[in-house]
């Protein structure tokens, strides 16, 4: 295991992995998203290790239709550097995110998990909601969720 901290970070500051990882070939604006610069209700925490930027993720408030529980977050734009996958700062980024959402009184949490990291997500203690899905261009998804009310 690596060394690493996590904080909090603007938006801008996700942008280079949610495009190196998640969209390499799409265009650099394709890796921002609706919302990114509202910092008075989302929020973006990125693990570094000797001050590199190693994993990211943002949290933005939205309701899924499908899902109970008021408010909601949508866990977005998840991404680890490869060479630093596996060393535990995806997990800690989660749980980190799940001590945010509980001191904002947040019962439940949601991401469309691409089916490549589905197995990671269900370790953290996330369960699917309907069925699979294709966004395009970007691949095969399915609807994650988290209750955090069931740990508070």
């Amino acid at each position: 295991m690596i060394d690493f901290s996590i904080r909090q970070i603007s938006a801008a500051a996700t942008i280079p992995l949610r495009h190196s990882v998640l969209r390499p070939h799409q265009p650099i604006a394709a890796c921002h998203y609706p919302g990114d610069d509202d910092d008075e209700v989302n929020f973006h925490i990125g693990a570094f290790h000797n001050e590199k930027i190693i994993s990211v993720a943002s949290y933005f408030l939205e309701k899924h239709p499908d899902l109970e529980g008021t408010p909601q977050y949508r866990l977005r734009g998840m991404a680890t550097d490869p060479n630093f996958r596996g060393q535990g700062a995806g997990s800690q980024l989660l749980k980190k995110g799940n001590e945010i959402l509980l001191e904002k009184g947040v019962p439940v949490w949601w991401c469309n998990a691409r089916i490549s990291a589905a197995g990671y997500y269900e370790k953290a203690g996330l369960s699917q909601l309907g069925e699979i899905f294709e966004i395009k261009p970007i691949g095969m998804h399915k609807v994650m969720y988290l209750d955090l009310s069931k740990d508070a």
